[in-house]
């Protein structure tokens, strides 16, 4: 890892490129104290999405860009992060060397190779949900102890250390559902262009179609609106005077962008393509095509 790389750039980068009969145990699994990872020259984190979950507990004067929302926190704060939703950090006032606490990082896969359900449809974890929870000094003291324990175990021989860091994840996540999410916390910044950046994340994250069992679910504003947790006519609104393009129009485009790839690089056949893209019948392909092509599926693949 290079002086200016941040860890988690160098775990994005680990866990996007590990190959899957590998993807297991310390793969899955790392954590971290805060003022070991932060050096006053390293590179700040981009607003981007991360291919795994993060539970930070942070002190310090911070401010997180998560989603549409802006959150300053001047003091202790418990953050969940998931892959679904860009964020970044930026320092509010002092030194980085100011900042202490820890965070651990985890895949999906971590949780789901030995507990049932889904750890994305916790609360905290939800893409229009609140990461944020004040801690006070008698909670930060409980919630570090949990971190402390991560690292005793993280770095012992036991053999079934990986289901004990389940469980102290686990153990931090209810915490924090136990306590409410600080409202106050979460203005909302430049909204507007927060909200387009998770909208799109959300539509590029179903593309490309690679198989024909893939499908293409997520075609109206209510879908996203839905799991963005806002109402249909702010995503609407923040689309149209971020882009100037109407949520319909880009999904549209997008779909058909994806339609012209399959036809012109795949032997699929229409009714096959169809259906992946979203389409119930073929007839209904076939009119969506030609309306904004003015060519049929199979003349446009033959051109």
């Amino acid at each position: 890892m290079s002086t200016t790389e941040t860890i988690e750039d160098f775990y994005q980068n680990k866990f996007s490129f590990l190959p899957e009969n590998l993807q297991n145990g310390v793969g899955h699994f790392n954590v971290f104290k805060l003022e070991d990872c932060l050096r006053d020259d390293s590179k700040q984190m981009s607003y981007n999405r991360r291919d795994f979950y993060k539970i930070a507990l942070n002190r310090g004067h911070n401010i997180y860009h998560y989603a549409d929302k802006s959150i300053e926190i001047n003091g202790t704060a418990l953050m969940f992060f998931n892959p679904l939703v860009p964020y970044t950090w930026e320092l509010a006032s002092g030194k980085k060397s100011d900042v202490t606490g820890f965070f651990c990082i985890f895949t999906e896969a971590f949780f789901t190779e030995k507990i049932r359900g889904n750890i994305g449809d916790l609360p905290m974890f939800m893409p229009g949900g609140k990461p944020a929870y004040v801690l006070d000094e008698t909670q930060d003291a409980v919630v570090s102890s949990i971190f402390t324990k991560m690292f005793e175990e993280i770095n012992a021989d036991y053999i079934y250390k990986y289901d004990l860091l389940r469980n102290y994840v686990t153990e931090i996540t209810h915490f924090a559902l136990k306590t409410q999410p600080s409202e106050a916390l979460f203005k909302h910044t430049d909204a507007n262009s927060r909200i387009t950046s998770v909208f799109t994340e959300l539509l590029e994250r179903q593309f490309p179609i690679e198989t024909t069992s893939q499908r293409f679910t997520m075609r109206s504003a209510k879908d996203y609106a839905s799991q963005l947790s806002v109402h249909v006519n702010h995503l609407n609104r923040a689309i149209k005077e971020t882009t100037g393009k109407t949520t319909t129009h880009y999904i549209t485009e997008r779909l058909l962008s994806e339609a012209k790839a399959l036809l012109k690089h795949t032997d699929w056949n229409i009714s096959e393509i169809g259906y992946c893209l979203g389409f119930e019948e073929p007839t209904h392909f076939n009119n969506f095509f030609k309306k904004l092509t003015n060519h049929t599926p199979t003349a446009y693949r033959i051109v």
